[in-house]
């Protein structure tokens, strides 16, 4: 069955979301006289006096930087969402609107400009995750907050303004489509089986280890069975956990680990800085028992043929639903067969 499906135009299922995929693996074959990105590799250095997250810098609201050594986070100065807005509630037939509050921040991983999370040890981004969490937990507690959302968009191509090693935090008041589907989803097999949907998926994963990338004793990453974007992965906590709140010291460093082996294996596919959107999905902060979910992270990466092609979200992806190539089996493969060695480390 595997060999056919890695041949033949087919559909896959997203248990987490409910949606279908098409998958047209036989599509490879075709020429590409389309849009190509540039690829730059530079040296970057330590402290950039212009960048407005290096340590000690004015950013473009007055503020200045402290001379952080470690992670630093801070409201961001061009907030999405801000915690003042005033209470709107409009009806007009068939419009209707809504206010929204909320409180966006910046987290700065590194005071080192020239570093991304594979070039960072393990031991800093066991730091970024302890400030994760602690946002997490604070932003989640306040009265208006019933969702947050850990995000990073890595590389110019992904909408990046700054190249500093930084990720950002959308905390608001309702509850996010994405976040609202999956939770439909959990929950139903939850009331069915009193079991975690994605603990089971990942048993079933493991055993067939088709699709397994990293390993480590409280962690798996894997190219997910229904994966959209061409190198999709996703991490997972073998302990059904609903948050990050609730790892131990432990997990913390495994989490770390896993993250760092992930994103080298990246870097190393096209020998670049790999670009990509990761976000952590958990439970809302809105004081309600959530047993059913499993917290994860998913990375959402562009790059399709080379550095310099990228997968295109547009026609029956816009029109109809989400397409891909190559498939989750052939994309682990590659994965798979690349150093887990740094290749600007390789020389």
């Amino acid at each position: 069955m595997d060999t056919q499906l890695n041949n033949v135009p087919h559909r896959r299922y997203n248990i987490l979301t409910g949606e279908w995929i098409l998958v047209s693996p036989h599509r490879t074959k075709r020429p590409w006289q389309g849009k190509t990105e540039e690829s730059k590799t530079e040296k970057k250095e330590k402290y950039d006096p212009s960048c407005y997250l290096c340590p000690g810098n004015t950013r473009a609201s007055g503020d200045t930087n402290p001379d952080y050594r470690e992670p630093y986070s801070f409201v961001n100065d061009f907030s999405s969402l801000l915690p003042d807005t005033p209470e709107i509630d409009f009806n007009g037939g068939l419009l209707h609107a809504e206010s929204e509050k909320g409180i966006c921040k910046v987290v700065c991983f590194s005071p080192d400009h020239s570093l991304t999370l594979p070039l960072m040890e393990v031991e800093d981004i066991t730091k970024v995750i302890r400030m994760w969490k602690k946002e997490y937990l604070e932003l989640g507690a306040k009265k208006d907050i019933n969702y947050v959302q850990i995000f990073e968009n890595k590389g110019a191509i992904m909408g990046c303004s700054n190249p500093h090693p930084h990720g950002q935090i959308w905390s608001q008041s309702s509850i996010p489509t994405e976040i609202l589907k999956k939770s439909a989803k959990f929950t139903e097999y939850w009331q069915k089986n009193k079991r975690s949907l994605l603990g089971d998926y990942l048993e079933q994963e493991l055993e067939l280890a088709e699709r397994i990338l990293e390993e480590n004793e409280h962690f798996v990453a894997l190219v997910p069975y229904w994966a959209v974007w061409p190198f999709e992965a996703m991490i997972v906590p073998k302990r059904h956990l609903q948050h990050i709140g609730q790892l131990t010291a432990e997990e913390e460093k495994a989490y770390a680990a896993i993250l760092k082996k992930l994103t080298i294996k990246y870097d190393n596919l096209f020998e670049t800085s790999f670009p990509y959107s990761s976000g952590i999905h958990q439970v809302p902060t809105d004081g309600k028992e959530y047993p059913e979910w499993h917290f994860h992270m998913s990375f959402y990466p562009p790059l399709l043929r080379s550095a310099t092609v990228k997968k295109f979200m547009v026609g029956y992806e816009m029109f109809a639903g989400p397409q891909r190539d190559i498939t989750a089996e052939q994309a682990a493969k590659r994965l798979n067969e690349l150093s887990e060695t740094h290749y600007l480390k390789l020389g």
